[in-house]
């Protein structure tokens, strides 16, 4: 069983920062990426950030320059760093990663339970 723990939600002015973590934890036998989406009401999930397990990185365009996404392969975890925040920021963000859990089987995607993040204007 495998588990995306979120944590680093919340509430901040415009202009503010906020850093997102995700751990991944279980029977785990290999990462090959991990990600961030987001969910605005009314609006569907989209991509924030993800990167491989390699360390490529792929931003959406709305957040380019502003956001950084890293990741720690021995924690299995991974940081959205979120600097010069704006009200359409706000969101629910999602943990995203593909996730093998035996060296046979097929990666599967696995989703965290969603955090809030709320930009004051």
């Amino acid at each position: 069983q495998v588990q995306l723990v979120e944590s680093g939600g919340g509430l901040v002015q415009a202009g503010g920062s906020l850093r997102l973590s995700c751990a991944a934890s279980g029977s785990i036998f290999s990462i090959n990426a991990m990600g961030w989406y987001r969910q605005a009401p009314g609006k569907q999930r989209e991509l924030v950030a993800a990167i491989t397990s390699g360390g490529s990185t792929n931003y959406a365009d709305s957040v380019k320059g502003r956001f950084t996404i890293s990741g720690d392969n021995a924690k299995n975890t991974v940081y959205l760093q979120m600097n010069s925040l704006k009200p359409e920021d706000t969101a629910v963000y999602y943990c995203n990663a593909l996730i093998a859990v035996t060296r046979w089987s097929y990666e599967d995607n696995y989703w965290g339970q969603g955090t809030q993040v709320t930009v004051s204007s």
